[in-house]
């Protein structure tokens, strides 16, 4: 609130009494014909949006900062403002202002204030509270979630008000940051006593907001729960006994009600996540696959490649599939059944296909009509989707699928509803009800005789106008309307001598003067009246239609979820086709065998006529556990570690597979462990990354995981490196809990030697050839370990300077000769390196200054494998200072 009320003028008054009930949010005030912002909102909405901040005077001794746009450019910067994580508080005119100076016309001893348009907050839209299609990702989720801190164990709820799905589950702190990671929410509640808690678990890569700790109580949440979906108790949901997912699914329903969502009919049920049911994958995996997205701008992720689909509410589905795959055979073949069927039956896929197309986005559609707020095109477009769900009824009865066959019985056609939109909205209505026209003619009598009488009305204005003009000779004159004046007749000055005496003048113009009459006020009145009359009639009609559609909301729920599962498996049928995939077998086997298998991502990336090298894998629990995998960097070892797991996890969401054939045994885990970009910046050294993903793994890792380790311990010494890499490998192989496939990539060729001692250790290598002095990548998998990294020939592709090249290879025979190279117990003779420089500058070390001997001193105390990036800048910046003091 402003520090002196009493000087504020009656708007801005307003402005602050509206903007206390949300003060968090930023406020768009509504103000004619312009949405403004004030105060720090101002200067926050220009910053973000990019336009003019200016002052405004408030009443105040300083005039207040100000930025607007023009109403009509909501939709165009309200998604910015969401994007960018705000809170947006929507404060509309509830009142006509033409109509508020008329009703106050005349009146005596009303105050200022009284005299305002009267103004409210219509909606609180936030990141995860948003319906608009302007700001949702037609393709994704836009999941609202909550978390709940129990004493030693999480609950966690997810909502997307868009759809109406909501989902809880409960378990470790581990757990509900995993969910967190593969759901994406874009808003994430949390109790405002528990912020350490959040911190400590989660960090901060989430939007948030906190909530009082009262709605975090279970009797709180069970109450909103029941309340809402009209049960005595919530076993029918499945999650009577989640107590703590349970009071973050109520902490959700109490948000809608904060943000005044709550027309939420579409909301019908509370899904238990069942994490028995899908394969584990943790943010790591998630990331390190390119699963959803990449880390380039310009690269694909498994997603880009294989998703097909045609309509939004298949995309969104989809991309669960990916971060949920399946851990049930049954499950699994179901889909792998309909996909093949797809590829045997090209008429039933064409048939499935081309009405997808028709469907659109029917499960937000429904959503919109759940809160009121559909509009007349999306209602045609509901009709549409209906008509097309007919077809592809027909088709999945007529086959001979099991599995399609039910989907065909579960189709609901909706005939009364699809029958009456047909038959009272217009077939091509504008997007808003107050444009008009929406209502079909002859759906209602009274709004046939109105349309009637405006339309014969502007019919007899037509006829005024020629009369007029023959009466008095003015061939130019015509009638107009505008909201002042209403209807006049128009006459340029060169004829203004020629008016009527009875005439009445309204308006004088530049070119020309404007006038009424008594006729045409009478006429005046009848066509306004009509059309003011049409446009509420159609109003109540639509808002009419918009309540019986609701009765439907669980039915078309239903066939939205049957159409975006078939144009899921479509999809796959389509990529399956593409590029030559082919149908893995999925057992309960400990089996990974692939026979040359691609990586689907990249073969798709590959210059026209470069062919991918395919290779196989095979891995079981008796013979070959465990593939240790050795060559020179950019021989292609990361791409067959990442293939294998994409492989796997393409296989148990029922897709098919890059390969000639491949059988999966099921994987209940994948695990990767490549690269350490995460967290470095937030203080971790690149070593201790490696070390908490290498422990998450090995303390979660079962006989069913898949686990894949690239270039383990390089953050360390090398001894360091071989000593804990050798252990790892040990512990998955000898210990029978963590007895899981694994792929180990790495440079140390000292591991060669574990397959002499260890039984299920198979040595393998990417092969290179070596050609004068240059080596070519052939990228096939071979039997037995490498002996080079060939890291010199890698270090020359990529551009380096040649004296360096030079200088590196003399060095490393120098190492080879005195046995002095890794593997050894020997050090380099640094003496015998120095005189084989030749033309290099003169040693750091030698150099004889006190200085550069401090900065020596300094720098050989480092402990370089627990530096953290930080405290090596802060370090550095303290050897600046000895340099120049």
């Amino acid at each position: 609130m402003a520090k002196d009320n009493k000087a504020l003028t009656p708007m801005m008054k307003q402005f602050y009494s509206l903007k206390a009930k949300h003060p968090e949010a930023l406020m768009l005030f509504r103000c004619g014909d312009f949405y403004e912002t004030y105060g720090e909102d101002a200067v926050e909405a220009a910053r973000v949006l990019g336009i003019t901040l200016t002052k405004r005077n408030n009443g105040a001794q300083d005039p207040t900062d100000m930025a607007g746009f023009p109403h009509h450019a909501l939709d165009t910067y309200l998604p910015k403002l969401i994007r960018a994580g705000k809170r947006v508080a929507i404060c509309d005119q509830l009142e006509d202002p033409k109509k508020k100076r008329e009703a106050i016309k005349g009146k005596k001893g009303l105050s200022e204030m009284d005299k305002m348009v009267k103004r409210g907050i219509t909606e609180l839209v936030t990141p995860g509270v948003a319906m608009g299609d302007n700001v949702l990702n037609y393709k994704e989720n836009n999941f609202l979630a909550a978390v709940q801190f129990g004493k030693a164990s999480c609950g966690v709820a997810f909502l997307d008000i868009s759809t109406g799905e909501f989902l809880t589950a409960e378990g470790t702190f581990d757990y509900a940051e995993k969910l967190l990671g593969n759901f994406s929410p874009k808003e994430v509640l949390y109790d405002r006593t528990k912020k350490k808690e959040f911190d400590r678990y989660f960090g901060s890569r989430f939007v948030t907001f906190e909530l009082d700790d009262w709605v975090f109580t279970e009797q709180t949440a069970r109450q909103k729960l029941l309340k809402h979906f009209g049960t005595k108790n919530l076993k029918g949901f499945g999650v009577e006994h989640l107590h703590n997912g349970i009071i973050a699914s109520g902490a959700i329903m109490q948000y809608l009600e904060q943000t005044q969502h709550t027309q939420i009919g579409h909301i019908t049920s509370l899904a238990r996540i069942e994490e028995e049911k899908y394969v584990r994958l943790d943010k790591f995996t998630i990331r390190s696959l390119e699963l959803l997205g990449t880390m380039q701008d310009d690269g694909s992720s498994l997603l880009d490649v294989i998703d097909r689909t045609v309509t939004p509410m298949g995309g969104r589905m989809l991309r669960r599939w990916v971060v949920f795959p399946l851990k049930n055979v049954q499950a699994i073949t179901d889909r792998q059944d309909i996909v093949e069927y797809f590829f045997k039956q090209p008429d039933f896929r064409d048939c499935v296909n081309e009405q997808l197309h028709r469907v659109g986005d029917l499960e937000r559609i429904i959503s919109k009509v759940a809160v009121g707020r559909v509009s007349p095109r999306e209602v045609v477009q509901l009709q549409r989707a209906l008509e097309a769900v007919g077809p592809i009824k027909l088709a999945c009865l007529q086959t001979d699928n099991d599995v399609l066959k039910r989907v065909g019985e579960q189709l609901n056609l909706c005939e009364s509803l699809k029958d009456r939109i047909a038959h009272e909205i217009q077939a091509d209505p504008p997007l808003l009800v107050n444009k008009g026209n929406v209502i079909a003619d002859g759906y209602n009598e009274e709004l046939d005789e109105l349309r009637s009488i405006s339309r014969n009305g502007k019919d007899y204005l037509l006829k005024i106008q020629q009369e007029e003009t023959e009466r008095t000779g003015i061939s130019s004159l015509k009638v107009g309307y505008n909201n002042v004046f209403g209807y006049y007749l128009e006459v340029r000055n060169t004829y203004k001598d020629q008016v009527p005496a009875e005439w009445v003048r309204k308006q004088t113009l530049a070119q020309a003067e404007r006038y009424i009459t008594q006729e045409l006020k009478e006429y005046e009145e009848k066509i306004l009246g009509a059309d003011e009359k049409i446009l509420a009639l159609e109003a109540r009609l639509f808002n009419e239609l918009i309540v019986y559609m609701q009765d439907f909301i669980p039915q078309i729920q239903i066939n939205a979820n049957l159409l975006a599962r078939l144009d899921c498996l479509l999809s796959f049928a389509k990529t399956a086709e593409e590029h030559a995939y082919v149908r893995p077998v999925v057992d309960d086997s400990d089996v990974l065998d692939i026979r040359q298998g691609r990586h689907p991502v990249i073969e798709t990336q590959l210059p026209l006529g470069e062919r991918y090298v395919p290779n196989d894998v095979l891995l079981d629990t008796s013979h070959q556990q465990i593939m240790m995998i050795t060559g020179p960097n950019m021989a292609g070892k990361s791409a067959l570690l990442r293939q294998t797991a994409l492989i796997v996890l393409l296989a148990q969401i029922g897709g098919f597979v890059p390969a000639e054939r491949a059988r999966v045994g099921l994987v209940d885990k994948i695990f990767t462990r490549v690269g350490a970009s995460d967290n470095i910046s937030l203080g971790e050294s690149t070593f201790m990354v490696e070390m908490t993903e290498a422990a998450n793994i090995l303390n979660n890792v079962s006989d069913k995981s898949l686990v894949l380790f690239d270039e383990l311990g390089r953050g360390t010494s090398t001894y360091d490196g071989i000593s804990i890499a050798w252990a790892i490998v040990e512990y998955l192989h000898e210990h029978v809990r963590a007895n899981a496939r694994t792929l180990f990539a790495t440079h140390y060729h000292e591991l060669n030697e574990m397959e002499k001692n260890f039984s299920r250790i198979r040595n393998y290598n990417v092969s290179v050839k070596e050609v004068d002095g240059k080596v070519i990548f052939l990228r096939k998998l071979e039997k037995g370990g490498s002996e080079h990294s060939f890291g010199i020939h890698v270090a020359e592709i990529a551009g380096m300077p040649k004296s360096i090249v030079k200088r590196a290879n003399v060095i490393l025979k120098e190492l080879e000769n005195d046995n002095a190279g890794v593997g050894t117990v020997g050090r380099p003779d640094a003496r015998k390196i120095e005189e084989s420089r030749e033309g290099m500058q003169l040693n750091f070390f030698q150099l004889d200054d006190p200085v550069l001997s401090q900065i020596r001193d300094e720098i050989s105390g480092l402990d370089i494998d627990n530096l953290t990036p930080m405290e090596a800048l802060n370090k550095l910046n303290d050897i600046k200072k000895i340099i120049n003091p």
